[in-house]
This record gives C-alpha cells, structure tokens and sequence, in this order.
C-alpha cells in the first residue's frame, strides 16, 4: 500500500461521518469507543431555518475523530501483514507481461487505485476518470460543544450551498462544520463558508466567535461510477472509482463495500483461478440510477421557496427520510 503522506491521519478530505450500515457490516464497527460518537437525530433547516426534526427507530451515524480513526486503520493494516509504505507516492507505472510495473516499487499482478477523485492510477492506466464533483470545505472547532449535539444539523440554501447541502455535528473531539456546492471549472468559486456560519450559526446553536483549528477541503465525486473503472489488471475504487452517492455524497460505505469484493475478487482469481477481478469489480459497482436523476434534478431545478413553504409537510418529511434513513422511513 503506498500512501504519500507520512501521516494517515494529516490533511484529510473527509468528513468521517459514518451511517449505520457502515458501522455494522465494516471494520468500522470495531472503532475504539473514545474515537466515535453516536448520533440518531437529523434537524433539517430550510433556507429560512425553520427546522424539522427527522428520526428512524433504530438508525444511527457515527461521527469520529477522524485523524485517530485513519492512524487506526493503519495499524491493523499492518497488524494484517500489509506492506503499507508511508511517504510514497505513486508516481506512475508500465504495462507487463502478467501485471504492472510501479515505478519506485516494482511488479505487481493487480494494481488497484484508491488515490481519490484525481486519480493517477486512473490516468496512468487509461482507466476512465471522474468529471464532475462537488466541492467541500469543513471547519473543525476542537473542543467545543452544540447546544444540541444529538443531532446532525443539515442546511439547505441555493446561495450558499448550490447543488448540495451545509452540515454541523458534534464529533468526540469538537464541532465539525461544513458547507459544499457543485464544482463548475468554468466559473469555479469556493464555498462561503464564514458568511454560511454566520447565517446558520445561531440557529444551531454553535457557540459565538470561535476559531477553526483545522480545516478540510476537496473534490466529492457525483456522477456515479466511471465508465472503464476496471481493465487490464488495473482496478478503480472509491472516490477514483466515481463510488459516491451521487445525492449524499456519501462513500464510505459503498466504497468500503465495493472494495471488499473487489479485494475477495483479486484473491481467488490469483489462488483459485476464479473468475476476472476487473468484470467482478465492474459487475459489483452500484449504477444510483435513480441517485443520477435526482443529481440532474437538484443541479437543474434547486430553489429555495419550495423548501420553505413545504418543510413540514409529510412528502418532503418522507422524501429526507429516504435520502438519510436509507428507505428506513421517518
């Protein structure tokens, strides 16, 4: 595993906020209790900030300290016998005979990118690449507390959040604060994020003049999976794959799920000559066809009058339950 930073946990590009699949069927699951933080609750705000409170009996997220949950993972990769190699990068590679050649390393069978929404494994590869995103930025606040921590706060707002949403939770170490919108490279502008706190903050209840302490920020794939993702012994996963919810963008858990099967995939074509791990992969990745949809239909047809005038009301109540609780019902 090659990871160029020398830190896993250093200048992440997530939110470490994970849902209740994630949390059962992963890993994940088995997070240290200090480095996670139980929420069940989902205020939603409209453009007004009139609010509503969403729940589903039993449903849940996680939100971590992030950096300690990467340092984690790294340990139990290595625990697991994995060569995981900090501070290096990949730089490229050629084709061979029975794989790939990765310079700086050397011959491998499989080659598998997970290096994010810019992939150099996908354009080293001729692999299929993302092309349109979403832009985030995400303030961390250390030790501070919501007035209402049980809840993932999430705001709605054509001005400050075009194409997506505005977040704020409590996590184990602080407040995480965030704001994305669609990335447009023609007419590319950053999210508001200081004028977006100053709008919402009140409303929940974050406290008053506090500073961030450390702040995250990237490209989130939505588009779905990219066509090519797997050829040639080279496979794509994750954001590189495009395997993010292209509503949510949530991806931590149809990743984790997509790169599991493409890891048991790998293993038995090599040992037990099973079938091709580039078609299992393919075959394995979620299509959002309906996600896809709603994508064009909130990139096309976002305003904020309908959100505020139908707030309360049982279909848009309905309609976020599907979106959050995973068609657990409201």
């Amino acid at each position: 595993m090659l990871e160029r930073k020398r830190d896993p946990g250093a200048k992440l590009r997530t939110t470490g906020i994970i849902v209740k699949e994630a949390a059962e069927a992963t890993l994940l699951g088995q997070l240290p209790a200090a480095l996670v933080r139980r929420v069940e609750q989902v205020r939603l705000y409209a453009p007004s900030l009139e609010q509503v409170a969403l729940a589903a009996p039993g449903y849940y997220f996680h939100t971590t300290d992030t950096p300690a949950a990467m340092r984690w993972l790294a340990g139990r990769m290595r625990e697991n016998g994995v060569d995981l190699r900090l501070g290096q990068a990949f730089t490229g590679c050629m084709r061979a005979d029975d794989g790939w050649q990765v310079d700086g390393v050397g011959p491998t069978r499989y080659l598998v990118g997970a290096d994010g929404a810019r992939s150099r494994v996908a354009r080293h590869c001729g692999l299929g690449q993302v092309r349109q995103f979403l832009y985030g930025i995400e303030y961390e606040f250390p030790g501070s507390l919501l007035a209402d921590p049980g809840a993932l706060h999430c705001f709605i707002s054509k001005r400050y959040a075009p194409g997506y949403i505005g977040w704020i939770a409590q996590s184990p170490t602080g407040i995480q604060a965030g704001l994305a919108l669609r990335h447009d490279p023609a007419h590319a502008r950053l999210p508001d994020i200081d004028g977006f706190l100053l709008r919402v903050g009140v409303a929940a209840g974050l406290p008053r003049q506090l500073r961030p302490g450390s702040t995250r920020a990237g490209l989130i794939p939505c588009s779905g999976p990219v066509f090519d993702l797997a050829r040639d012994r080279a496979i794509l996963v994750g954001d590189a794959a495009g395997v993010v919810s292209p509503v949510t963008a949530g991806g931590i858990h149809s990743a984790w799920t997509h790169g599991w099967t493409v890891g048991e995939a790998i293993a038995r074509r090599l040992r037990d000559g099973g079938p091709p791990a580039e078609r299992v992969a393919i075959d394995a990745a979620p299509r959002f066809r309906l996600k896809r949809a709603l994508r064009w239909a909130y990139d096309h047809l976002q305003f904020d009058w309908p959100f505020d005038l139908l707030l309360h009301s049982p279909p848009l109540r309905w309609a976020a339950s599907q979106v959050y609780f995973h068609r657990r019902g409201g």
